[in-house]
């Protein structure tokens, strides 16, 4: 089963990764890289997804999202891509 991975700056403007999953979304895996500047890599956003249980799904590519929000026009960025459990389970 997949499931959509989001790496956002939005919320506290610090870079985030979560994973969409079929519970609350309070109860979704994620994991914040406790930075606002520099977006995290490739390689830090795979080793994040695995901590939290998750490998990229076959072919899967992450596609970015530019959302302009806020009175100042403030940039957010968010990349999606689709993730499976490291394990093969549902």
């Amino acid at each position: 089963m997949t499931h959509g991975a989001r790496l956002s700056n939005s919320f506290r403007g610090e870079w985030e990764l979560y994973v969409v999953t079929d519970l609350k979304s309070q109860e979704w895996p994620e994991h914040s890289f406790g930075r606002t500047g520099l977006v995290p890599t490739v390689q830090e956003r795979a080793d994040a997804l695995a901590q939290l249980g998750y490998v990229l799904a076959d072919g899967a590519e992450w596609k970015w999202q530019e959302l302009r929000t806020g009175p100042m026009d403030r940039v957010e960025l968010l990349a999606s891509v689709d993730v499976e459990p490291k394990d093969g389970a549902a």
